[in-house]
């Protein structure tokens, strides 16, 4: 089939890549426009419109798709198909209608469940067993449209959310690459139903601060959602302190008892208390510090009684 490929992040390029490989044809990509990044907020380019330019593949960054010099771009480009990842704009009903195959979004989640914009956050913050990626043809409502086709990963225990994105993402290629075959064969896609459905809101930097009086299991789920993005954080003292990762006690015998977000380290070990049993803090950042083990920053400070996470 002949398509064009909207998206923006790491994720989304790496399901391009998959489509290039392809028997289908890509003869262009859309996504958000150039963004301030850095301390220098020096405008850069998305990572998909890197990769984009590297396969030489000519680029629309239409500030909203609703705009007629896109619209009319996307029109002479005469495909029949757009697949979308993460491409992270609303889609007005103009721009739906402008290919005759639709928009066939892949989304990172066993739809119904997990509608919205952050599918395998909330899927890890609600400690689901199994998640999985679904193609589907983008309708008005929201991740609500026909679905083609899905596959199912479980969740690790230990899986942070920009691991199971990277992960979903790779078996994704192959599923749109099969989807495409599907619509070329004209098979029709399958109507989703209204039972199970659930939505995942966008994570904020608030979702990201850690409630130490949660349960070890829970707050473990907490900062493994939001690694890396926006990343755990709790406040020591008047800064930020931030989690990257923590893991259960490896023997909990040796384990301390400790308040909630109280802070305390032997040789090997930074622990922090949590509602119930401690976590061990395996990587940290301190503020004005680089990112390290976290027996290795406690080495380096003088911890109290009074060395507590807010």
């Amino acid at each position: 089939m002949r398509i064009a490929f909207a998206g923006t992040p790491q994720v989304a390029a790496t399901v391009l890549d998959e489509l290039v490989e392809s028997h289908h044809e890509v003869v262009g990509v859309i996504t958000r426009p150039d963004a301030p990044t850095g301390r220098g907020k020096k405008l850069q380019p998305s990572v998909v419109a890197a990769r984009a330019e590297e396969l030489g593949l000519p680029v629309l960054k239409p500030a909203h798709p609703r705009e007629q010099d896109f619209q009319d771009a996307l029109r002479g480009w005469d495909v029949e198909a757009v697949a979308v990842v993460a491409y992270g704009a609303l889609l007005p009903q103009s721009a739906l209608d402008l290919v005759p195959q639709g928009w066939i979004n892949l989304h990172f989640s066993l739809l119904p469940r997990w509608r919205g914009a952050a599918p395998v956050q909330r899927a890890i913050l609600a400690g689901d067993l199994k998640t999985g990626a679904t193609t589907f043809r983008i309708v008005k409502a929201l991740d609500a449209g026909p679905i083609h086709r899905s596959i199912t990963m479980m969740i690790s225990s230990t899986a942070t959310s920009g691991q199971l994105l990277d992960e979903l993402a790779h078996a994704g290629g192959p599923l749109m690459v099969q989807t495409f075959d599907d619509i070329a064969a004209g098979i029709e896609p399958v109507e989703q139903g209204d039972e199970g459905v659930t939505l995942a809101a966008k994570i904020s930097t608030d979702d990201a601060h850690i409630d130490w009086t949660q349960d070890a299991a829970t707050v473990s789920r907490q900062i493994r959602a939001v690694t890396p993005v926006p990343g755990a954080w709790g406040m020591l003292g008047d800064e930020v302190f931030k989690i990257e990762q923590v893991a259960a006690s490896s023997d909990p015998r040796r384990a301390p008892h400790l308040a909630p977000g109280q802070l305390t380290a032997d040789k090997r070990t930074l622990w922090v208390g949590t509602g119930t049993s401690p976590l061990e803090l395996v990587r940290v950042k301190a503020a004005g510090k680089r990112a390290m083990e976290g027996a290795a920053w406690a080495r380096g400070v003088h911890l109290t009684d009074a060395s507590v996470l807010n």
